[in-house]
């Protein structure tokens, strides 16, 4: 009777560390997606110039008052794009997504080409609107 091995077991490596900042989190993702968190990153800087920026959860945020307001989250194949009132958003384009309960949204991005900078302006104009009301 012949003998059969199982297959070999798939075993994931996972970085040793966590980023501590911002800077080490964009520095994490390979191309394309690095290419993306750094653009956001630049983005949400310009944008939210009023807010303060921290890894949350692990990922980067804008706070406004300690209350978050915009992040991402990038992921092996996309970086997801989040807006915490993201549903009082006005979206002409259809992009933003509902995302869990409450007020947030969202919008997957897998590479700069995904990135619109008008819309990005606009909602971030949004956002900033927002904070204030």
């Amino acid at each position: 009777m012949p003998l059969t091995s199982a297959p070999a077991p798939i075993i994931t490596i996972k970085p040793t560390t966590k980023p501590s900042n911002i800077d080490e989190y964009v520095a994490v993702p390979a191309e394309p997606l690095a290419s993306v968190a750094v653009l956001l990153r630049a983005t949400f800087d310009l944008g939210l110039p009023e807010t303060a920026t921290e890894l949350w959860h692990g990922h980067p945020v804008w706070l406004d008052d300690d209350v978050p307001v915009a992040g991402f989250k990038a992921y092996p194949t996309f970086v997801t794009v989040l807006f915490w009132r993201g549903q009082a958003i006005t979206d002409d384009s259809g992009k933003l997504n509902a995302s869990g309960s409450a007020e947030m949204s969202e919008l997957k991005l897998k590479s700069v080409d995904d990135f619109d900078s008008d819309l990005f302006d606009g909602w971030l104009q949004q956002v900033r609107e927002l904070t204030v009301a």
